[in-house]
């Protein structure tokens, strides 16, 4: 196959087409902002007690009916328990007052009659509708989870699926499915059919990021291939991560908020006709004239002359279809896909578990939430400065060392010093938080166009296992609430070493093949024995 890069130089780097493009791949990255944290609002779990079901007490037996208990070093009303209501109804009817009985040698009893959920803050939510409180607590994380475990399996098919039939096609019926089961879960009846709709909402929302994300690295010039894939989409996603708690802020009934979310995407329909399909993807199918009439269209809008040939018939090739073992095909191609699953992996699981285990912040939710997507703005920032100049291994070491440093460096803080430690957490985030926009861009860049979805897909599934298995790290702090920290900043350190070993794609071509994958390769492995031979010549020299 012709290289790409080479072949299509006359379109130049900023053209209309080029920007136009850098812009509605980014619009469709604000609704993955909106749509991915939305169980922030609708399972929050609002302030409870259990309900007292008899008119007849008065409000002061009432209020006495519900036990204190102290949580976190503070006293309040006990969610799950209250005082057996039949001996209430008892001393109530005999005349008795609470300040004239010693409620505590009153048996305690389960919410047998359900549970009341203040309104001041969540008008209704999932936890307040269906219980997820007290014994069925479990539930709420087991939901989120859900979303994960579609994550999973959207990066498992959403891979071969583009591979196969096309970028643009998998993107937009991602979008569009993904919409129609956000308001189908609006409708749910029962908790179980919630749980089993996110996770197709999971799995269609990952399988839009992913595509959308390798549609622009192919489509893009190279300028804005970095600018796209690093601020680009990270940043804009936080956009729509910054506007979800305004609107959850707005709409506070969750089936609300869940229509309301789903109907923006309408706002996406006419990008069907403004987005092209990939031009290298369908070079690689052998669609050759399709490829060339995008350009065409590319060149006319970039006001420059088309060369009358721009992909030679004879040096493509139709490529047969591809499947996951094609990645484990060979020694190299195995070596650089075992390491991209191990970093994945590591940073998913840091990330993660850091996030889990941030200690709530008091104050309003949704504030919290909005200067909780503010944060990661720096750390975008800072890393699409780096990578438009750095070398890929090295900055993604670099941070992989400050993410997981900061966590060993946990144990060391005294405990009365909580303003220092939540200090190193949030250093440790910055730097995960910078991990993410490398790595992306990284494996991208180390697959050739006829596996990089394919690729890349499997690389988001090692990440959603980590996610899925980040909150049972952060459970292991109840044995030693430093055990997590030593586990999360060691794994990190390590893949921070093996990271090394993977090719250096900085100031190279994207390979369009699996030879040319393995020609730099060779190439980058050929430079290392080089340079370790002008070492051994010094030494010799010394």
């Amino acid at each position: 196959m012709a290289n790409y890069d080479e072949d299509t130089a006359f379109l130049g780097q900023k053209g209309p087409f080029f920007v136009n493009l850098f812009f509605l791949l980014n619009a469709i990255y604000i609704s993955t902002g909106l749509h991915g944290l939305y169980i922030v609002f609708v399972g929050a779990s609002p302030s409870h007690h259990c309900r007292i079901a008899d008119g007849n007490l008065s409000e002061e037996w009432m209020t006495a009916s519900i036990p204190n208990e102290t949580v976190n070093g503070k006293l309040q009303p006990s969610q799950c328990r209250r005082y057996s209501l039949e001996t209430v109804r008892e001393l109530s009817a005999q005349g008795y007052s609470p300040l004239e009985v010693n409620l505590t040698d009153i048996t305690l009893e389960t919410c047998v009659d359900g549970w009341s959920y203040s309104t001041e803050i969540y008008h209704s939510t999932i936890v307040s509708e269906w219980d997820l409180v007290c014994d069925s607590e479990w539930r709420v994380p087991f939901t989120t989870s859900t979303l994960y475990m579609g994550y999973l399996l959207g990066s498992l098919v959403s891979g071969q699926l583009s591979d196969r039939f096309g970028r643009k096609k998998v993107l937009f019926v991602s979008l569009a499915a993904e919409a129609l089961v956000i308001l189908a879960q609006s409708f749910s009846n029962s908790w179980l059919l919630f749980c089993i709709l996110y996770f197709f909402v999971g799995a269609f929302q990952i399988s839009l990021y992913i595509t959308a994300f390798v549609l622009g690295s192919e489509v893009l010039s190279k300028s804005l291939r970095v600018l796209f894939t690093t601020l680009g989409a990270f940043l804009h996603y936080c956009i729509g991560y910054m506007v979800l708690p305004w609107m959850a802020f707005a709409v506070r009934d969750w089936r609300s908020l869940l229509r309301v979310l789903s109907g923006l995407t309408v706002v996406y329909i006419p990008l069907w006709w403004l987005i092209p399909e990939s031009p290298r993807w369908l070079l690689s199918q052998g669609r050759v004239l399709e490829s060339e009439a995008i350009v065409r269209e590319a060149a006319e809008k970039n006001k420059v002359s088309v060369p009358e040939v721009i992909f030679s018939e004879s040096q493509v090739k139709e490529n047969s279809k591809f499947s996951v073992l094609d990645v484990l095909q060979t020694r190299d191609i195995r070596r650089t896909t075992f390491l991209c699953l191990l970093l994945w992996m590591a940073i998913n699981i840091g990330y993660f578990g850091l996030s889990l285990n941030t200690t709530n912040l008091s104050g309003d939710p949704f504030l919290n939430c909005f200067l909780s997507a503010v944060t990661e703005v720096p750390a975008y920032i800072m890393s699409t400065i780096l990578l438009k100049s750095c070398p890929r291994r090295p900055v993604l070491s670099a941070f992989l060392i400050i993410g997981g440093g900061f966590l060993l460096l946990l144990q060391l803080i005294p405990e009365s010093q909580h303003t220092l430690a939540l200090v190193l957490e949030m250093a440790g985030k910055f730097g995960f938080t910078m991990s993410f926009t490398v790595v992306y861009i990284y494996t991208a860049e180390l697959y050739p166009t006829v596996l990089r979805n394919l690729g890349m897909g499997l690389c988001s599934s090692a990440a959603r296992i980590g996610s899925i298995t980040a909150p049972y790290i952060i459970f292991l702090g109840t044995f030693n609430k430093y055990l997590p920290y030593i586990l999360m900043g060691s794994l990190t350190i390590a893949s921070s070493i093996t990271n090394m070993f993977l090719p250096e794609t900085f100031g190279k071509v994207l390979p369009e093949t699996l030879e040319q994958m393995q020609k730099c390769r060779r190439r980058d492995k050929h430079t290392l024995e080089e340079g370790k031979g002008t070492v051994i010549m010094k030494e010799d020299k010394i």
